[in-house]
């Protein structure tokens, strides 16, 4: 990786979240509420919704993200990816020899899907008039996200770090702000100084499940030739589905753990032409307290208090999140404003798979 050096010093300026839990608690009780009433349909538009109140609360240097995708478009594509599910299912079932290329399909549709939703999660994403934009292909989808995410499962979790690195180099090398390139190297040592962490934890989670496992099995069969009466056979099931609880539990919080050290990590890297850093200093246990309370509070509350956990933990991530300019502000973005606006201009907004950006 390229270290990136600054002709003169910068400030950092970090991202500031002026949204409110009141606020949106109109928008998320209304989308609820039309949700349920269309049988789901309005979820494309609950989504809109949705994103345009946290992208245009969303600030950096007094100037807010706008959202510009319409529920019709979300829609549309939605219906596109359930009618490739229904097809791949009707053919898998009526020509059954055919269930073996299943896979293969969706080893196929999946980049593509991918590729397509990061770039309409881009184009429609736009901050000071300027849009964003993703130039990344099926192909380099297939190799950085499929054949990464297959390397981190069959080294059971131990390459994770490289597959984080390939996704992320993916991602951001492939990002634009209007005519202005994003880049990322991130560094694999420092990627696995942030997974050991949470390796660590999946592995005493898993080590815990199968000692009560253990013992389960050894209480439950003082029958020294090992069997087990049928009476027994259910609630010996059930005893040790309940052993895998630890490991669930220790499973997910190390999800998370993981997630915050790889975007530390990925954004710190990051920076947009080659110049301007991006910056993160989210902290592993803060995050995971506002995940676990947020989930408390939620529960407890019926769900009437997901506007307010929602609120919390984007405040946090963007509080958390900046960039460091190299030179005067206004003078940057003023150059990115008069030269991104003209690149932008003859974006087509036909797509509608959006996974998120």
């Amino acid at each position: 990786m390229q270290e990136i050096s600054f002709g003169r010093a910068s400030a950092l300026t970090r991202g500031e979240f002026r949204g409110s839990a009141s606020e949106y608690f109109g928008i998320w009780i209304v989308n609820i509420l039309l949700t349920i009433v269309t049988f789901g349909i309005y979820s494309a538009w609950a989504k809109v919704r949705r994103n345009r109140y946290f992208y245009g609360s969303t600030f950096v240097d007094d100037h807010s993200f706008d959202y510009h995708a319409r529920g019709l478009q979300i829609f549309i594509g939605r219906v596109i990816v359930l009618v490739i599910l229904i097809v791949i299912n009707l053919v898998t079932t009526f020509v059954p020899p055919l269930a073996l290329l299943a896979p293969v399909i969706f080893m196929i549709v999946l980049p593509f899907l991918v590729a397509r939703g990061l770039r309409f999660s881009a184009r429609v994403t736009s901050y000071r008039n300027v849009r964003f934009d993703f130039t990344g292909t099926t192909w380099g989808a297939f190799k950085s996200i499929i054949l990464g995410g297959l390397v981190a499962l069959f080294s059971l979790g131990i390459l994770a770090p490289l597959a984080s690195r390939w996704t992320y180099r993916y991602i951001f090398n492939h990002l634009r702000y209007g005519d202005r390139r994003f880049s990322a190297d991130p560094r694999l040592g420092k990627l696995y100084r942030a997974w050991w962490p949470a390796f660590a934890m999946m592995l005493i989670g898993l080590l815990i499940s199968i000692g009560i496992g253990i013992v389960i099995y050894m209480a439950a069969t003082p029958d020294p030739s090992g069997t087990v009466e049928d009476e027994q056979l259910m609630q010996l099931a059930a005893l040790f589905y309940g052993s895998v609880i630890p490991f669930v539990l220790l499973y997910s919080i190390a999800a998370i753990v993981y997630r915050v050290g790889v975007r530390n990590v990925v954004m710190n890297a990051a920076a947009l032409d080659g110049r301007h850093c991006l910056f993160s200093d989210m902290g592993r246990r803060r995050y995971l307290w506002i995940v676990i309370s947020n989930l408390f509070v939620t529960i407890i509350s019926l769900g009437l208090m997901r506007p307010w956990a929602a609120v919390r933990e984007r405040r946090y991530m963007v509080e958390h999140s900046g960039i460091t300019f190299d030179g005067d502000i206004g003078v940057v973005l003023a150059s990115m404003e008069e030269t991104g606006s003209a690149a932008t201009a003859e974006y087509l907004d036909m797509e509608g798979f959006d996974f998120g950006f």
